[in-house]
């Protein structure tokens, strides 16, 4: 199949499989004229790279476990769980970070609007 048809049949951008294919993750054959052409098995591997795209993970750590993921369960490639682990932290570490903003601009808001009903002028410094 050509890759418009491998696009269409998994809803990635012809840009997205293109660098799929720079990234070693889909392998393409080339036509006499130049044209990429993919076996039925591609669409199965784009899915899956997607979805572990949609999980926060990088085509590079996708690149690690791709094959094994492709060939068996995830329970049965054993670079997955660390991977998960690492990526579940990094994750709340970025919540913990996100609530302290949230309490921060929450913070803020309730002062300027304090000093507006008080008729005072607002100020930048960090009350």
């Amino acid at each position: 199949m050509r890759i418009s048809e491998l696009s269409k049949l998994t809803g990635a951008s012809i840009r997205s499989l293109r660098y799929y294919e720079a990234k070693g993750l889909i392998a393409t054959e080339r036509e006499d004229n130049g044209y990429r052409v993919f076996n039925q098995m591609a669409v199965e591997r784009v899915k899956t790279i997607q979805f572990y795209l949609s999980l926060g993970f990088t085509t590079e750590q996708i690149e690690s476990f791709l094959n094994c993921v492709m060939k068996n369960q995830e329970s049965q490639c054993d670079d997955l769980l660390p991977l998960y682990t690492e990526k579940l932290k990094e994750i709340e570490q970025q919540m913990e970070m996100l609530q302290l903003l949230q309490a921060n601009l929450k913070d803020r808001i309730a002062y300027i609007e304090q000093q507006r009903l008080r008729g005072e002028p607002v100020s930048s410094s960090h009350n």
